[in-house]
C-alpha cells in the first residue's frame, strides 16, 4: 500500500479520522524516528566511526542494600577493538576495491557510459557498499551539475521510501531528514530539515516540535532538473524518482546485528583485563579477625570497593589478626576468550582471517580459496543486489543520453563485472598459464595472468617485441633501397 491509498484510506474513514497528506507525513516520521529499524542503521554507522556501548560503560558494585550502584574509585577502562569496522571495510574492498568492468559489442555506448561510470562514479559505489553494510541499505541520488548527470550518497538513516509494493523495488516517493548546524542568537543549534520527493518535484520542511514547517529559504516544490540552455533556464522532472537503492541482502538486515553481541564482548573483556592490571592493591583480600562485624551488604560493598573484609573471631580468641587471600590475574583465559570471540565474530560477519594458519608458508589455491568461502558466498549475495540497483541506474543514464542527444541505447546488452580482490599464489597461477599456452588464445593467457593489468597494451608491446627479435635475427628481410645507380 502506497502513500496515496494510506492518505486516501484515513480520508473515507469519515471526519474524525480524516488525515491531510501533511498530518501523514508528521505521523511516519514521528514513528520512523522512534522506530528500531533506523536505530539500528545509526547504531552501524556510529560502531564504524568507533562509537560503541563499552564508552558509556559505568563501574558498578553490589550496594548496602543488594543493588548495584556506580563507584568512581575503581579504574573504568573503555577499551575499542573495532573488529567490526575491520570486516565493513574488508567486505567493501572486496567486492568494490577495484573499479568494476563494463561489457558491451557498442563502441559508441561504452564511451558515453565511461565519461559518467568513471573513477569517481567507482569512489561513490564503494560509500554506497559501505552505507548498505552499516545500514541494510544505502542510496544513489541523481542530480544534475553545470548539465552533467551526477550522484549524491545518502545514508539509511537519513531516508524514509514509500513502497508501492511489498518487495520494495517500485518507490512512489521518499522523505530525506538530515541536520544542519545553525544560531540561535550566539546559540548553535541544531535544525531538522525535511525535504519530500515526489515526481512533482521536491518540496522543503522544517520539523520541530513535531511539525513540519515549510523552509521559507526554499520555493513550494522544486523540479529535479535545472538545464542551462544559453542564456535560459529549463526546469524538467524524472519520470520515476531518482533515487536508488542498494540493499545488503534482500531483507535490508546491517552487518552489525548480526556480530554486536560479539564486539560488544570483545570489548569488555579487554576493558575488564585492563581494570585487572590496574587494580594491583586489589590482586590481595584482607582478612581481619577480631574486628568489628557488619551486614551482607556491607560487606559486599567493603570486598568490591576495598578488597577488604571484616570477621570476629568466634572462637574466645582474644587477639586480632590480619591473613590474606591473593587472587591472580590469568592473563591465558583472557586471550582463550579474546580469540573465541574475534573467531566468532568472523564467522557471523562471513568474512575472513587474514593471519589464519593456511596463509603462512606457501599455501595452495585451494587452501586460499577455503580461506574466502564464506565472504565469498557473501558477496555474490551483495553483487546480485547491486546488479539489480545498477539496472536501474541505467534506466535513467539511458534516458539522459535520449535527452541530450548522445544516442537512443535503451535496448543494449551490458554487463558489469565486478573485479574482486581475491588473494591468489601468483607462482602457481603462472605455472598453470604456461601449461595451458597453445590451448588459449595469447589475449586470454594474458586477461588472466597477475601482472597484466591493461590487455591490449600488453598485446601491442609483444608485437613490437616479435617485429624488433625478427629483425635482428632475419636484418634482410626487409625491402632493399634503391642505390644512386638504380641497382638495389
Amino acid at each position: 500500500m502506497g502513500i496515496l491509498d494510506n492518505i486516501n484510506y484515513f480520508l473515507n474513514q469519515g471526519a474524525n479520522a480524516a488525515m491531510s497528506e501533511l498530518d501523514f507525513l508528521e505521523a511516519e516520521i514521528k514513528r520512523w524516528i522512534e522506530s528500531k529499524t533506523r536505530k539500528n542503521q545509526i547504531d552501524g554507522e556510529n560502531y564504524y566511526l568507533g562509537e560503541h556501548d563499552i564508552l558509556d560503560h559505568k563501574r558498578q558494585v553490589i550496594g548496602e542494600d543488594g543493588t548495584l550502584v556506580e563507584i568512581e574509585n575503581l579504574p573504568n577502562n573503555k577499551i575499542v577493538d573495532n573488529q567490526y569496522a575491520l570486516r565493513v571495510d574488508q567486505k567493501s574492498n572486496y567486492l568494490i576495491g577495484k573499479p568494476i568492468s563494463i561489457k558491451i559489442e557498442d563502441e559508441a555506448y561504452n564511451k558515453a557510459l565511461i565519461k559518467i561510470l568513471n573513477k569517481a562514479f567507482n569512489r561513490k559505489l564503494k560509500s554506497v557498499c559501505k552505507c548498505c553494510l552499516n545500514g541494510g541499505v544505502g542510496y544513489f541520488f541523481l542530480c544534475y551539475k553545470d548539465n552533467e548527470m551526477t550522484f549524491k550518497i545518502f545514508p539509511a538513516y537519513e531516508i524514509l521510501p514509500f513502497w508501492k509494493d511489498r518487495e520494495h523495488t517500485d518507490l512512489e516517493s521518499f522523505i530525506r531528514m538530515y541536520q544542519v548546524e545553525a544560531y540561535n542568537g550566539r546559540q548553535p543549534i541544531l535544525i531538522d530539515k525535511v525535504e519530500y520527493y515526489t515526481t512533482n518535484g521536491v518540496k522543503y520542511y522544517v520539523f520541530r516540535d513535531s511539525k513540519l514547517i515549510i523552509d521559507n529559504d526554499k520555493k513550494d516544490i522544486e523540479p529535479y532538473l535545472e538545464i542551462i540552455r544559453g542564456d535560459e533556464k529549463e526546469y524538467y522532472n524524472w519520470q520515476k524518482i531518482p533515487l536508488i537503492p542498494f540493499r545488503y541482502n534482500e531483507n535490508e538486515i546491517p552487518l552489525l546485528n548480526k556480530v554486536r553481541s560479539l564486539q560488544d564482548g570483545i570489548n569488555r573483556v579487554l576493558s575488564t583485563f585492563q581494570n585487572n592490571m590496574q587494580e594491583d592493591n586489589r590482586n590481595t583480600i584482607l582478612v581481619l579477625v577480631n574486628y568489628d562485624g557488619e551486614n551482607l551488604g556491607e560487606f559486599r560493598r567493603n570486598l568490591s570497593q576495598y578488597g577488604a573484609v571484616k570477621v570476629t573471631d568466634r572462637g574466645g580468641g582474644s587477639g586480632g589478626d590480619v591473613r590474606t587471600l591473593t587472587v591472580e590475574v590469568n592473563c591465558d583465559n583472557y586471550k582463550a576468550i579474546l580469540s573465541l570471540f574475534k573467531k566468532a565474530l568472523i564467522e557471523n560477519a562471513k568474512g575472513f582471517d587474514s593471519k589464519d594458519d593456511r596463509m603462512s608458508g606457501n599455501p595452495n589455491q585451494m587452501n586460499i580459496q577455503s580461506i574466502y568461502n564464506d565472504i565469498d558466498l557473501d558477496a555474490n549475495g551483495m553483487e546480485t543486489e547491486f546488479q539489480a540497483s545498477l539496472e536501474q541506474l541505467l534506466w535513467f543514464i539511458n534516458l539522459h543520453f535520449e535527452n541530450t542527444g548522445v544516442g537512443k541505447f535503451d535496448y543494449e546488452d551490458i554487463e558489469f563485472i565486478f573485479n574482486r580482490d581475491v588473494l591468489i599464489n601468483k607462482s602457481a597461477l603462472i605455472e598453470d598459464l604456461n601449461k595451458s599456452v597453445g590451448l588459449l588464445s595469447e589475449k586470454t593467457l594474458l586477461a588472466n595472468h597477475p601482472l597484466v593489468t591493461d590487455v591490449e597494451e600488453e598485446l601491442k608491446r609483444k608485437k613490437a617485441e616479435r617485429e624488433e627479435i625478427r629483425k635482428e635475427e632475419d636484418p634482410y628481410d626487409t625491402p632493399l633501397k634503391k642505390g644512386d645507380d638504380g641497382e638495389e
